[in-house]
């Protein structure tokens, strides 16, 4: 498969794609006179994980799934337990079966405390949702779905330096103290596979100067974008190819 074999060139093109439409958000906020907004443009705007989704696209493809079962700018709701519906970043639907889910979220400075709060929040929220509407037989008659975590940190001193807990009333779990950003994410991913919430998660980071250029790196080996690829790829092959499921 010529982007699972090249994994790292495709994914470094990914995030060239990150940075770049970022850039060009802050920069079209700027001038059209509102520049207080940029920052936030730059993390809301969409766009800026479609290198993302289009690589994950394209994997499921390469696998041999139909285009008209692969959902990635609509369609895109599911319903849910707590809420009646959940819009996801990727969906590969067949035979009136849920097979992929996909959630692509990132995030950059200077607000990490806050959007940390808010990501993981969200993350555990849609997860739960999901699997609950599961149980009651929302998706599928057999297969259990895919669900995958991608997500994408800034590289910066401020997302590497220790963060202090409060702790009033009882302690916090050991692997917490004195943790930063990064690594609160990096816990954060897999403890979200350890507990069953996704099948998978994939963790990178990057700086917005070399990240212009594609530069990432994999704080954990056991959250690589390496295996998140191939663990969706043999789900694909098992579940989103044959003409019946």
């Amino acid at each position: 498969m010529k982007r699972l074999d090249n994994i790292s060139k495709y994914l470094s093109q990914a995030i060239a794609h990150y940075w770049l439409t970022r850039q060009k958000q802050s920069e079209k906020q700027s001038n059209s006179g509102r520049a207080d907004q940029g920052a936030r443009s730059a993390v809301t705007g969409g766009a800026q994980m479609d290198g993302f989704i289009d690589l994950i696209s394209d994997l499921i493809l390469e696998v041999g799934a139909d285009r008209s079962n692969v959902f990635r700018n609509k369609h895109l709701e599911l319903p849910g337990f707590f809420r009646p519906t959940k819009e996801w970043d990727l969906l590969l639907v067949k035979d009136s079966q849920l097979v992929v889910g996909l959630e692509a979220k990132s995030q950059v400075g200077p607000s990490f405390g806050n959007n940390f709060n808010n990501r993981t929040e969200e993350a555990m929220g849609s997860a739960l949702d999901l699997w609950t509407a599961y149980r009651e037989g929302a998706y599928n008659r057999t297969i259990k779905p895919w669900l995958g975590y991608l997500f994408l940190l800034e590289d910066c001193p401020e997302s590497k330096k220790p963060v202090r807990v409060q702790e009033p009333h009882f302690k916090v779990f050991p692997e917490f103290v004195d943790a930063s950003y990064a690594k609160r994410y990096e816990l954060f991913c897999r403890k979200l596979v350890r507990e069953r919430h996704y099948s998978v998660a994939a963790f990178l980071t990057s700086d917005r100067k070399r990240g212009l250029k594609g530069h990432y790196s994999e704080p954990a080996d056991d959250l690589t974008f390496d295996i998140f690829a191939r663990s969706l790829v043999a789900q694909v092959a098992a579940f989103g190819v044959s003409k019946a499921i």
